[in-house]
C-alpha cells in the first residue's frame, strides 16, 4: 500500500540553479545561484536549443518502442528513461566532441544523441552482447549494470587524461583538453564506489564532472530515506563544488554542466552536478512502481516534464513553428521503426557469436574464461539435443 507522505513530490533545494519556469519560461526572478550561470546559457545557440528538443523528442519515442518489444518478449529486459531527457540532452550539448561520457544503463538520451545507433543500443537489452558499440568511435563508454562501478572507470580514465595533459598551457586545455562525464543515479549515491571515485578524483585533480541524477527514487527506496541532505552538498566534504539543478530544466542544466565541464578542463578538479529530476516510469520493465508510489506524484511531476517545457520555450523564443515540430515528431516515428526492426532482425546469423564474447573477455587468455566458454558448449549441446528429441 502506497502511504499518503509518499505522494507528494519534493520541493527542490533553495539553492537548485533553474532557468525557466515549470511553463518553460524566463522566471521572473533568480536565485543568487541562478544568477551565476546565466552567461554560460548565452553559449547556447538556436540549433544547440533546437537539437536539445529532438534529442529529447526522439529520444522518448525509442523508449516507448522499446519498451513495447521488451513486453512481446523480444527483449530481456529494458531500463526506460522517460522524464529524463531534459537533464541528459541538457548536459550532453555542454560537453565538448573530444569529452567522454561513463553511463549507466538509462543514459539513452547521451547515447543516441552521441551516435549510437538503435541496434547498437539494443544489443546488450536482447542479450546479444556486452555492449553494441566500440566506445571510441562515440566516446561513450558501454553501459555499466553494476550499480555505481562506472564512477570508478570514468575517475580511473579521468586520472590518465589528467596526467597526459599536466604540462599543457591553459590555452592547450581550454581548446582541446578533456573532460569525463561520470553518470549515476540518487540510489547509486549510497555505494561506496561513489565515495571512493570522488576521494581519488579529488586527490589528483582528475578532470570528471560527477553526474547525479536524482530522480527520486532509488528502485522503491525514496530520496529521502538515503539522503538527509542534497547530494551536491557532498562535494564539500571531498574538497570540490557541488551544484544542485533542476534536470528537468533543459536550459538549467546545460548551464551548469557547461559551467562543470569549464572546471574540470582547467585542470583544477573534479565537480559534482546533481540534477533533480524524475522517473516517470518503471526503474526496469521488472518493476512495478504502483506498488510504492501513487498516482498523485506522478502526476505532479508530469506538469514538470521536459519536454513540454521546453517545446513552450522555443515557441516563445520563435525557434520552433509547426513545421519544425512535425519534422521532429516524424523523425521520431522513423527512430521507432528502425528500432523495432533492428530488434526483429537480430538473428543467430547478424549478432555477434558468443563465442567472441568470451574471447574479447580479456585481452590474453583466462582460464576462468575457458572453463566458462567450455560449460556453455556442453550445455549447448544438451540444449540442441533436448531439442531434437522433442521434434
Amino acid at each position: 500500500m502506497v502511504s499518503d507522505a509518499q505522494t507528494v513530490p519534493q520541493p527542490l533545494p533553495p539553492e537548485a540553479v533553474q532557468l525557466m519556469t515549470p511553463q518553460g519560461a524566463p522566471p521572473s526572478a533568480l536565485n543568487e545561484a541562478s544568477e551565476r550561470f546565466l552567461p554560460y546559457l548565452q553559449r547556447l545557440n538556436a540549433e544547440a536549443a533546437q537539437n536539445i528538443y529532438r534529442t529529447m523528442v526522439t529520444t522518448r519515442r525509442v523508449d516507448q518502442e522499446a519498451t513495447a518489444l521488451q513486453r512481446q518478449g523480444q527483449l530481456v529486459l529494458w531500463v526506460p528513461s522517460s522524464g529524463q531527457e531534459g537533464a541528459q540532452a541538457g548536459a550532453l550539448a555542454a560537453l565538448a566532441p573530444q569529452d567522454w561520457i561513463f553511463p549507466t544503463y538509462r543514459e539513452h538520451a547521451m547515447a543516441l544523441g552521441r551516435g549510437v545507433t538503435p541496434r547498437e543500443l539494443l544489443l546488450l537489452f536482447r542479450g546479444a552482447a556486452h555492449s553494441g558499440w566500440n566506445a571510441q568511435d562515440y566516446r561513450v563508454h558501454p553501459y555499466t549494470l553494476v550499480l555505481a562501478a562506472q564512477a570508478l572507470h570514468a575517475t580511473g580514465y579521468a586520472w590518465g587524461v589528467g596526467l597526459d595533459q599536466c604540462d599543457w598551457t591553459s590555452q592547450q586545455r581550454a581548446e582541446n583538453g578533456e573532460v569525463v562525464l561520470a553518470c549515476f543515479g540518487d540510489g547509486a549515491s549510497s555505494e561506496g564506489d561513489i565515495h571512493e571515485s570522488m576521494v581519488f578524483a579529488a586527490s589528483y585533480d582528475a578532470p570528471v564532472v560527477f553526474f547525479c541524477q536524482n530522480n527520486h527514487w532509488a528502485i522503491s527506496v525514496p530520496f529521502e530515506v538515503q539522503s538527509r541532505v542534497p547530494i551536491a552538498r557532498r562535494a564539500a566534504g571531498y574538497g570540490f563544488d557541488g551544484v544542485t539543478v533542476d534536470g528537468n530544466d533543459p536550459l538549467a542544466t546545460y548551464a551548469v554542466t557547461a559551467w562543470a565541464a569549464e572546471q574540470a578542463r582547467s585542470g583544477t578538479g573534479p565537480v559534482l552536478v546533481e540534477a533533480h529530476t524524475y522517473r516517470m516510469g518503471a526503474h526496469t520493465t521488472a518493476d512495478d512502481p504502483t506498488k510504492y508510489r501513487g498516482r498523485d506524484e506522478e502526476q505532479s511531476w508530469s506538469a514538470l516534464d521536459p519536454i513540454t517545457r521546453m517545446r513552450s520555450y522555443l515557441t516563445a523564443q520563435d525557434l520552433g513553428d509547426d513545421a519544425f515540430f512535425s519534422a521532429v515528431d516524424e523523425e521520431a516515428e522513423d527512430l521507432a521503426a528502425q528500432t523495432r526492426q533492428a530488434v526483429l532482425s537480430m538473428t543467430a546469423e547478424t549478432i555477434p557469436a558468443l563465442d567472441d564474447v568470451f574471447a574479447h573477455a580479456y585481452a590474453e587468455p583466462h582460464p576462468l574464461v575457458e572453463a566458462e566458454r567450455a560449460w556453455h558448449h556442453t550445455w549447448e549441446a544438451g540444449f540442441a539435443e533436448t531439442e531434437g528429441e522433442n521434434r
